[in-house]
């Protein structure tokens, strides 16, 4: 794929402004960052990394790639088309924070492209190199690998960001957003995945979370929420494996539960969604 320029790219080192120049990306200090091959710009600092290779290894990537484009979770990428659409306007910006392998923007992508007048801007970044490179390959957009504490986008700048499944900073959200600007968390919901929660895990327990108290702390206020529960078809035993491997529960589980895990077969799971509508403060 070829890489997609956006003009609300920002130097991750003094948030100057990017220009495509040739095959690289500059700012007005004289940084200058490659555009990869295959279509996108790694543009995470040093200072973002907690490991050499951070984020979603390529084992893990191709096991969300595979399950998701089988079409398990069809349902929430129609619920989130569904959320976001009447809000797209002209020169409408939609960020997803945290893409992984770009599934959820391509299939909204798709849909809007049917339903809506308009063709919003879309961009996409992970900290994950394996996960952006792997997005290039569903559609062309503007596809970065960079972190949500340092999201080299212009303040004030995007009109919907998403979360989905991922790892929110609020502070940085906030900072990208507009004023009126609105936040789609998309998390999991107490039932979900609660059939195999049950094989891998002694004792399933709830544990109530504070993403919205943090939210609330940087200055969002809470919008509508809607929730989405269905079952799966049954899952072969290499499904239910793709499933846990792009979970945290790959890392959660015991070595006994992941063993039980890789008994399994044509097993059905309930998933469970929650959707949360933020908004960044100036929209009430």
């Amino acid at each position: 794929m070829k890489f997609v320029h956006n003009d609300l790219l920002t130097c991750p080192l003094d948030q100057h402004a990017l220009q495509l120049d040739g095959d690289c990306l500059r700012c007005e200090s004289g940084h200058a960052f490659d555009v990869g091959k295959q279509g996108y710009v790694n543009l995470l600092g040093a200072a973002d990394k907690r490991s050499r290779d951070p984020g979603d290894d390529k084992e893990m990537v191709a096991a969300r790639r595979n399950f998701l484009s089988d079409g398990h979770y069809q349902p929430i990428a129609e619920r989130l088309t569904r959320l976001v659409e009447p809000l797209i306007t002209r020169d409408y910006i939609i960020v997803d924070a945290g893409c992984g392998e770009g599934y959820y923007l391509q299939q909204l992508a798709a849909q809007i492209a049917v339903s809506s007048a308009w063709e919003p801007s879309m961009i996409g970044f992970d900290i994950s190199k394996w996960a952006v490179q792997a997005a290039t390959r569903r559609i062309a957009t503007t596809w970065l690998v960079a972190s949500n504490r340092n999201i080299p986008l212009a303040v004030s700048s995007v009109d919907c960001l998403l979360s989905l499944f991922g790892f929110p900073v609020f502070n940085s959200f906030q900072s990208v957003l507009k004023e009126d600007g609105r936040l789609l968390m998309v998390d999991a919901g107490p039932q979900h995945l609660v059939e195999l929660r049950k094989v891998i895990y002694p004792e399933v327990r709830r544990s109530d979370s504070t993403i919205l108290q943090q939210a609330y702390a940087a200055g969002f206020l809470q919008g509508e929420t809607s929730t989405l529960q269905f079952r799966t078809a049954p899952l072969s035993q290499l499904q239910i494996h793709q499933l846990l491997s792009m979970t945290p529960h790959l890392f959660r589980a015991t070595r006994e539960g992941k063993e039980r895990a890789a008994r399994l077969d044509q097993f059905s799971v309930t998933v469970d969604v929650v959707f949360q509508w933020l908004h960044s403060g100036g929209d009430t």
